[in-house]
């Protein structure tokens, strides 16, 4: 028979970690409950006495079609100077990490290996005022969201072409320049035409 000591014993507490890389190259370490847990070599805050609590984290939203999974949270600073750099757009697209664990009730220890949930940056930031409140809400989307990036300034121009070798003027004079892409193991290797100037034979 199974010994049923173990269910004698409390609850774990759950908490949610979040690090936020600020524009300083400070990290910002918050957690959703009072005190501080530690892991990893990380502490996390339930009150830092500059940019204040965490005060709401929505579950991620999974991601479809052009879009990448996505999360907001709100902190309450507690002064306007912090609110500000929260919001403003030295923000944007800084790193953001947030984790869920557990701590033994009856030690207060971090129990090992809290899970990584969600690694992305900061999208835009946004503050709302009202009568004896403050609140920076973050939009954060997943790192997926580099996958959209389709590097569209990087062609076959002139203007890329110098960007990367200044005064190289190769392309000076070439309009309309594609890249044969040939398919199947057996197809001739790629080569660039130009339109209505070259067609190989």
């Amino acid at each position: 028979m199974a010994d049923g000591a173990q269910f004698d014993r409390p609850s774990l507490l759950l908490f949610v970690a979040v690090e936020i890389s600020l524009p300083s190259g400070e990290p910002l370490r918050l957690q959703d409950g009072s005190g501080q847990v530690t892991f990893a070599g990380r502490t996390f805050m339930g009150l830092d006495p500059q940019y204040g609590v965490l005060d709401a984290l929505e579950p991620t939203a999974d991601g479809f079609g052009d879009e990448a999974p996505a999360l907001r949270l709100a902190i309450n600073p507690p002064t306007a100077t912090a609110a500000a750099m929260l919001a403003g757009q030295n923000m944007q697209g800084r790193p953001v990490l947030i984790w869920l664990g557990s701590i033994d009730p009856l030690t207060g220890t971090v129990r090992p290996s809290p899970v990584l949930v969600f690694a992305g940056e900061v999208d835009q930031g946004s503050l709302r005022v009202g009568l004896r409140t403050r609140s920076v809400t973050l939009d954060c989307v997943s790192v997926w969201e580099r996958l959209f990036d389709d590097y569209e300034g990087v062609r076959l121009t002139n203007s890329f072409h110098q960007a990367v070798w200044p005064g190289e003027r190769g392309f000076e004079f070439v309009t309309d320049v594609q890249r044969a892409l040939p398919w199947g193991a057996d197809s001739p290797r790629p080569y660039v035409i130009a339109d209505a100037l070259y067609t190989r034979p």
